[in-house]
């Protein structure tokens, strides 16, 4: 076991593995753009291909966690709710404390089989991030800048695209709006007290404009609301950083289904509903500290060999001309061709620290219920 945990923290294998990574997503990402023009002929076709092409990307990811790392994830719920996994189209409300927390998400996804079709509303500033956002783009994920003035728009015709969408989509919504700091549940806790809102003590106020409209426009469409609460046993603080070196995590997850119709439709009462189910989250986190867990059954849903035969692809097909490319230059013995091939190493690796940068949590602060902040939105 300690060398297979060396053999994992090795530098150059990490750099191999997100090479593969990075010119498999560029790949696919040129793929992706050839499909559209597909999209004005048969959008529905091009859905279904950017679906698969998205997973081929994720679910290097995922195989990070689940082969690479290990990390084992157990679902708290009743067997009735894991039978509509897969089957339906959802909404997910997950906390977002986390630095892998997505990847958890994209975990249990991939076990139901909806990764390549999975959603969220996320953050403008990703779609600026290579491959994360390029792929994102083309399988229509919705966008928004945390303006509503000028969210009100692209949120409302981007959801309103996604009804006829043919493969069953879980949506994700973090309704923090951004990841937990102290800091930020400090200031958050703030505004709780001027609105007159019970305080949390493991949550951000949710902010509820995006779960009212994501349920006004997605109506007749989803069926169910997935509260997802996950949290780590023995207060570990999983990093992305600690998956690439082969860390071992042991992440709880507990889900609990909601059919729509059990939620209000008036937007002040569906905002309440939103308000009264983090209490319930809070409460929820506040048992799991004391007692290791979560209430209620656990089912731990077997990984699928899919994303390790899909890695091993990428790997089979782009490792091979580079290795031999590599020896090539070592033979040549030219010191041009040496140095420019270092530097290629050095450059791929900095792009692959970038990449998991946009993962991590910032320990700086956060503009939430900043002032100065909102005048300037």
């Amino acid at each position: 076991m300690a060398l297979l945990a060396y053999v994992k923290s090795l530098f150059i294998l990490q750099l191999l593995m997100g090479f593969v990574f990075v010119v498999s997503g560029l790949i696919i990402n040129f793929i992706q753009l050839c499909t559209c023009i597909l999209w004005p002929i048969n959008r529905q076709l091009y859905r279904r291909i950017n679906c698969r092409l998205s997973y081929s990307l994720w679910s290097q990811l995922v195989m990070m966690l689940e082969w690479w790392s290990g990390t084992d994830c157990t679902l708290y719920t009743d067997q009735a709710t894991v039978d509509k996994f897969g089957k339906e189209h959802v909404i997910i409300i997950l906390n977002h404390n986390f630095e892998i927390d997505f990847l958890c998400g994209w975990t249990i996804c991939e076990r139901y089989g909806v990764l390549g079709s999975s959603k969220v509303l996320a953050k403008h500033e990703l779609l600026k991030v290579p491959l994360i956002g390029w792929t994102w783009y083309f399988l229509e994920i919705v966008f928004c800048k945390r303006k509503w003035e000028e969210d009100r728009e692209t949120v409302f015709a981007g959801l309103d695209r996604l009804r006829d969408y043919p493969e069953y989509m879980w949506f994700l919504l973090y309704c923090e709006g951004t990841r937990f700091t102290e800091k930020k549940h400090q200031i958050s806790m703030q505004v709780a007290e001027s609105k007159g809102l019970p305080k949390l003590k493991y949550h951000l106020l949710p902010r509820t404009k995006g779960f009212t409209t994501t349920m006004q426009c997605l109506k007749g469409t989803v069926t169910a609301v997935y509260d997802v609460t996950l949290n780590f046993k023995d207060n570990q603080t999983p990093t992305l950083l600690g998956i690439v070196n082969g860390k071992k995590y042991k992440a709880d997850l507990r889900v609990k289904r909601f059919p729509v119709e059990d939620i209000p439709d008036n937007e002040q009462e569906c905002a309440n509903w939103l308000h009264k189910l983090y209490q319930e989250k809070d409460a929820l986190q506040e048992q799991y500290n004391k007692e290791g867990k979560f209430p209620g059954p656990t089912i731990i849903p077997p990984r699928r060999l899919w994303t390790l035969l899909n890695f091993l692809f990428w790997a089979t097909l782009l490792l091979s001309p580079l290795i031999k490319f590599a020896c090539g230059v070592v033979v040549s013995g030219s010191p041009l061709l040496i140095i420019g091939f270092i530097t290629f190493l050095i450059i791929a690796s900095v792009a692959i620290r970038r990449l998991i940068g946009v993962t991590e949590v910032k320990k700086t602060g956060s503009s939430y219920g900043n002032q100065e902040a909102k005048k300037q939105n």
